[in-house]
C-alpha cells in the first residue's frame, strides 16, 4: 500500500470534542457498494500528499489542533501505520482510529504498545456478522463476521474510549434483526445511527436510492435502545 494519504486539514466533527486533522489512508478489505470514498479504494484519489507533508502540517498547526483522525479506506491496512501513529503522538496529539474491525491482529498489536495505542476508536458496524460475506473484497477474509466479533471484543476489553457507527439504508437493507445481531458487539458507549446519503457510491446503482426516512433511522435506534444500548442520532 502506497505511503501517501489524503489530508483534511481541519475538522470540527470527526473527533468528539476536538478540532482535528483527518488523514484518509488508501485501501480497504471491503467493497461496500454504498462507499463514498471509492477513489481511495480504486487508487484514483487526486491530491494525495506524502506522510512527511501531512506530519509537517501537524507540526505547523499543533497549537490549534486537538487530535488526529486516521480514517480511510481502512487504516489498519496502511503501510507504515505504526510509524505514523508514533510520529503523531510524538507531537503530543491524541489519535482517533476509524476501523471496520477486520484486521484484529493489527489492532491487538497497536493496543499492546503505548506508543501506538489509539486514544479513541470508532468501530463501523455495517450488517449482522453473518452478512459480511457480501461485502468482502476477495478471498483473503474467510470469516469476516467472525473477525469483526473478535475485534469488537478486543476493543471492549481495551479500556480505550470508543464509539460504534451504523449507516441506515433505504428499502430495509439493514433491519432490526441486523441490529439485534450487532448489539452484543457493543457496550454502553455511543452507537451512532446515521442515514445513508446517495452520491459518488462505489456501485453507481446506489446513487439512485434516496436517503431513508428519519422514522427508519429512529426505528433502528429504538431497537438498540430496547436492548440496553446507547443509540445516538446526530443532527
Amino acid at each position: 500500500m502506497d505511503a501517501q494519504l489524503a489530508l483534511q486539514k481541519t475538522s470540527l466533527v470527526d473527533y468528539p470534542g476536538k478540532v482535528a486533522a483527518v488523514f484518509f489512508l488508501p485501501g480497504c478489505n471491503l467493497r461496500c457498494p454504498w462507499c463514498h470514498n471509492r477513489e481511495l479504494l480504486e487508487g484514483l484519489q487526486d491530491g494525495l500528499v506524502s506522510r512527511e507533508e501531512a506530519l509537517g502540517h501537524l507540526k505547523k498547526r499543533r497549537s490549534v489542533l486537538g487530535g488526529v483522525v486516521l480514517s480511510g479506506g481502512e487504516p489498519t491496512l496502511y503501510r507504515g501505520l505504526f510509524t505514523l501513529i508514533r510520529s503523531i503522538k510524538d507531537l503530543g496529539l491524541p489519535v482517533k482510529l476509524d476501523t471496520n474491525g477486520l484486521a484484529g491482529a493489527v489492532l491487538e498489536e497497536l493496543f499492546n504498545r503505548n506508543e501506538t495505542r489509539p486514544d479513541y476508536i470508532a468501530l463501523d458496524l455495517k450488517l449482522a456478522p453473518k452478512r459480511y460475506g457480501m461485502l468482502t473484497a476477495g478471498p483473503g477474509l474467510t470469516d469476516p463476521g467472525g473477525e469483526l466479533e473478535k475485534s469488537a471484543a478486543l476493543i471492549r476489553a481495551s479500556g480505550i474510549r470508543r464509539e460504534y457507527r451504523t449507516l441506515v439504508f433505504p428499502q430495509g437493507f439493514i433491519t432490526e434483526e441486523d441490529i439485534r445481531a450487532l448489539a452484543p458487539l457493543t457496550d454502553s458507549s455511543p452507537w451512532y445511527f446515521r442515514p445513508f446519503r446517495p452520491g459518488n457510491c462505489l456501485d453507481p446503482v446506489w446513487n439512485r436510492f434516496e436517503a431513508p426516512d428519519i422514522e427508519e433511522v429512529k426505528a433502528l435506534a429504538n431497537t438498540a435502545r430496547s436492548l440496553g444500548k446507547n443509540p445516538v442520532i446526530p443532527r
